[in-house]
């Protein structure tokens, strides 16, 4: 009867080893950088949206390039 169980118990450890599906337990890093969460901002100078990642903010305004940036 051990003989029994111990054999169950070391296929169950092997199944659980090899053929169970590894899933992440840290899925998602703390701060995702998402498509999302860029928003798209019109230049003051020239009306040309640009992400939110790429602007230049000068006096509180928002500018697509250096060149629009220095002609306000």
């Amino acid at each position: 009867m051990l003989k029994w169980f111990l054999l169950i118990l070391l296929l169950v450890g092997v199944y659980l080893l090899f053929f169970r599906k590894n899933t992440p337990t840290h899925k998602n890093p703390k701060n995702p950088k998402t498509p999302q969460d860029s928003v798209m901002l019109e230049c003051a100078q020239c009306g040309t949206y640009v992400s939110s990642e790429e602007v230049i903010i000068k006096n509180g305004k928002y500018y697509c390039s250096k060149e629009c940036a220095n002609l306000q």
